[in-house]
């Protein structure tokens, strides 16, 4: 693996594990009203880098290139869904490691069978100790919140969709990461308003911004850095090495999880550490 494109991920795992973080911590505000505002907040704040990269590089983008985004908004948008309404049922340790540990392994599966990627030995070794290491902090088999359990399978499934599919719009469509990545937060923003306009939800927008003032901003700085990161590592590396490499992250999210929220498990989910840290090597020797 590029050591480049390792370094990109080992950074983009600190602010991924940090959003979600931030994302636990308002799991009880309403889960639409919360991405919408982290969504039209990182658009706003990101549209100056936006707004100077298209000038700098004047793209073009084809009807072929938006319908790519598209599928990548709708993705996203199933994912952020999924996995804040999954904080709301468990643990941010039980939640996350689920979620991250099924979606490498997928998005691994279908590069190798679908996409001609051939990982080496010790890549693939490297691959199953990530899965392992992770589904070992969530508590194995069984253990811990079910509905959290539930939403974290769910949420694996568009990791591995969106992972999959965005390797491919930024490869062999040749988008550029931050156009594929802010028109992501504008869509996701878009697609979200009828919801959120309902009289209901309305009502709340100033309430939950009040109260999570500082979560939505700092998950709208940390969203899109975070994948922003892993968006150029994916044009340095493959996606079976770049997609499980990027799961150190659920080391960071069971410490925060177990020190800053005091959820339970902590120890038995550092054990594990080990198995992922042996993964993480590999598939960096890979």
């Amino acid at each position: 693996m590029d050591p480049r494109a390792l370094l990109l991920v080992l950074v983009a795992a600190v602010a991924h594990a940090s959003w979600n973080l931030l994302s636990k911590k308002a799991a009880q505000a309403d889960s639409l009203v919360f991405l919408w505002l982290v969504a039209a907040a990182a658009a706003v704040i990101w549209s100056p880098l936006f707004a100077g990269f298209l000038l700098v590089a004047g793209p073009t983008l084809s009807w072929g290139d938006l319908a790519v985004i598209g599928g990548s908004t709708a993705l996203h948008l199933g994912y952020f869904v999924l996995l804040q309404r999954g904080y709301g049922n468990g643990d941010l340790s039980i939640v996350y490691p689920v979620a991250r540990g099924t979606g490498p392994m997928l998005a691994s599966l279908v590069a190798v069978l679908f996409l001609g990627e051939r990982p080496t030995a010790v890549g693939v070794a490297g691959i199953v100790l990530v899965g392992v290491g992770v589904f070992l902090m969530s508590g194995g088999s069984g253990r811990g919140d079910l509905k959290g359990l539930a939403f974290g399978l769910a949420t694996g499934l568009f990791i591995a969709g969106y992972t999959v599919w965005d390797s491919r719009v930024v490869g062999v469509f040749a988008v550029a990461p931050i156009m594929l990545n802010y028109l992501d937060e504008v869509g996701r923003a878009l697609a979200l308003t009828p919801a959120v306009l309902t009289a209901r939800r309305r009502a709340l927008i100033l309430p939950v911004w009040r109260e999570h003032r500082a979560g939505v901003l700092g998950a709208a700085v940390l969203t899109f850095v975070s994948y922003l990161l892993v968006l150029i590592a994916f044009t340095m590396a493959p996606v079976s090495v770049v997609a499980p490499a990027r799961e150190i992250s659920v080391l960071i999210a069971v410490v925060l999880g177990g020190s800053l929220l005091a959820e339970s498990g902590l120890r038995h989910r550092l054990l594990a550490a080990g198995v992922i840290l042996g993964g993480i090597v590999a598939i960096a020797l890979s």
